[in-house]
């Protein structure tokens, strides 16, 4: 398979998808290195930290223009609304066995809140009446993938014969990311479109190291102990990452919270939770007529973020108030 450098460079356009952590800034500067004015975007979900649309501005002044896209689901919530009006007095009756009353009273209040907030994570999880998970993971495709290629990608292949997208996924990761190939040509049923993983061998240490090079430091998150930037949290936030928002960032455990009574408003059962309830670590509960906002929502969570193995608490979180600048979980961060 022939090297990224092989492609014609007056018919080809490189795209970083930058997310303000550790691996897509190490894309755009090895781009850098090698010469390469690629295009870089950053897709807005709305579920970021305010610290990494900081971070991205400061990467803007350094490095050079950063496009923004955001996925906008203004119509498919009009029509969701229909869906709702129309479908929903027999489907609640006949599949969720309410009475009419009740299916009338829950109709009311998802219609109440089913209309768009500009916040493209949010707007998603209002039109889906539920929040993504590990079996239903459509985040990553409608909140970025999606956007990207309708508003960047496609545009790019009307001009050019060939794009390459660089991810900058590392083998380190897990042993699904150490199988994939370092170069795909004419990805996801697109000719010309090519994907790029220049990081694949690379360590933490080698993505943080090549960032230091250039005198660029990392997004703070990670110094205050966060294991990745990105949502927040991500769905698949750890124990530990959970605990460090809860304790550092406790604003943003509360927006979320605030998210679920919306989301729950529109869910066929008013109960959706940011966390599956048949996940929890401490009360995993399948039964939906058990589940609410109260007994599975993401505050809840709080006790077991700050728990040992076993669940007795621990005053481990002390340790983000000994006084020290950095907690970052990579070595050299804080150095």
């Amino acid at each position: 398979m022939q090297s990224h450098k092989n492609f014609p460079t007056d018919s080809v356009r490189h795209v970083i998808s930058l997310s303000g952590g550790k691996d897509s800034l190490a894309l755009w500067l090895l781009a850098r290195e090698q010469g390469i004015n690629a295009t870089v975007v950053f897709a807005d979900t709305g579920h970021e930290h305010p610290y990494t649309y900081d971070y991205l501005s400061v990467l803007e002044q350094k490095l050079g223009v950063v496009m923004r896209v955001r996925a906008d689901f203004r119509q498919r919530i009009i029509n969701k609304r229909h869906y709702i009006q129309q479908i929903w007095p027999q489907k609640l009756v006949e599949k969720y066995h309410f009475t009419p009353q009740e299916a009338e009273q829950r109709i009311h209040y998802a219609l109440a809140e089913m209309y768009p907030r500009h916040i493209p994570f949010l707007d998603l999880c209002i039109l889906k009446g539920r929040f993504p998970s590990t079996c239903a993971r459509f985040c990553t495709f409608e909140l970025k993938h999606r956007p990207i290629d309708e508003q960047i990608i496609t545009p790019l292949l009307a001009r050019y014969d060939d794009v390459i997208s660089w991810q900058g996924v590392r083998a380190q990761e897990s042993a699904f990311r150490a199988r994939l190939p370092e170069l795909e040509q004419d990805t996801g049923d697109k000719m010309g479109l090519h994907v790029y993983r220049p990081l694949l061998h690379w360590t933490h240490e080698d993505v943080f190291s090549l960032a230091r090079r250039h005198g660029i430091p990392p997004n703070p998150l990670y110094q205050l102990g966060c294991a990745r930037v990105g949502c927040m949290p991500c769905i698949h936030a750890r124990k530990k990452e959970l605990g460090v928002i809860f304790r550092r960032f406790p604003e943003q455990i509360e927006r979320v919270a605030q998210w679920e009574r919306i989301v729950a408003a529109c869910s066929t059962r008013g109960n959706s939770t940011f966390f599956p309830s048949t996940r929890d670590p401490g009360k995993a509960e399948k039964d939906t007529y058990k589940i609410s906002l109260d007994s599975h929502g993401i505050q809840t969570y709080r006790g077991w973020a700050f728990s040992k193995h076993g669940g007795k608490l621990f005053d481990d979180i002390a340790a983000l108030n000994d006084g020290k600048p950095c907690h970052s979980i990579y070595t050299g961060i804080c150095e």
